[in-house]
């Protein structure tokens, strides 16, 4: 049996850690509509949304529960974490695995009752995911004017021992979550991290507007 743990360990990493078709905009908050569990699972990115790569983790999303609260929110301020992680409204997951190049691509997400508590959780959860985290001697990744706020950080060295990405991005009420990881040297080119992102923060846009999620990238 192929030694399947490369994607295995770099998505469970990711979504602790973490060219469109079908879609328009660039992810802005037009409605900032509070979104409940079942919305979440619909707004994380399935098969169909990314051709090409190997599901791991389905869409799968619950409301936070003190016993076992969202692996996804991280936040360094201990004051805070209470607040922004148990006080989302749901969050969620999905992961992805690209055998070709020994990839993994890992979405997550955490919705909130209105945008001010969004912005508290974007803010505290950057410590966190921002900078260095990603690794040694991040640099920024360029996502443009996407969402609401928005970083990128791309370490050479990352979880799975190769180049790694991490995004964070806000969207009306909900805060985002993109990580890739790989065991190899190729590196996610940037414009790839940035399609990721945009598809996510349509999908994000387009549940808060009341629509079922399409966004999608191209088949390859």
């Amino acid at each position: 049996m192929t030694d399947q743990r490369w994607y295995i360990r770099g998505a469970a990493a990711g979504a602790a850690a973490l060219l469109l078709t079908g879609c328009g905009g660039d992810g802005g908050g037009a409605h900032a509509a509070s979104l409940d569990r079942k919305q979440v699972v619909s707004l994380l990115p399935d098969a169909r949304a990314v051709p090409g790569w190997r599901t791991h983790l389905k869409p799968e999303a619950r409301k936070p529960d003190p016993e076992f609260p969202p692996s996804v929110c991280r936040v360094t301020d201990e004051k805070k974490r209470d607040e922004v992680c148990l006080g989302a409204t749901a969050w969620g997951v999905s992961a992805f695995a690209r055998t070709s190049d020994r990839t993994a691509l890992n979405f997550w997400v955490l919705a909130y009752k209105d945008e001010r508590a969004a912005e508290t959780a974007y803010d505290a959860m950057a410590q966190w995911y921002g900078g260095d985290r990603v690794g040694v001697g991040a640099r920024e990744v360029d996502l443009g004017s996407l969402g609401d706020r928005r970083e990128a950080n791309r370490a050479d060295a990352g979880t799975m021992g190769g180049p790694s990405t991490i995004a964070q991005l806000r969207v009306g009420t909900t805060v985002l979550g993109v990580s890739t990881g790989t065991e190899g040297e190729d590196v996610t080119p940037d414009r790839d991290v940035k399609a990721f992102s945009t598809m996510f923060a349509e999908r994000a846009q387009q549940a808060q507007d009341g629509a079922k999620p399409s966004a999608g990238l191209p088949s390859p």
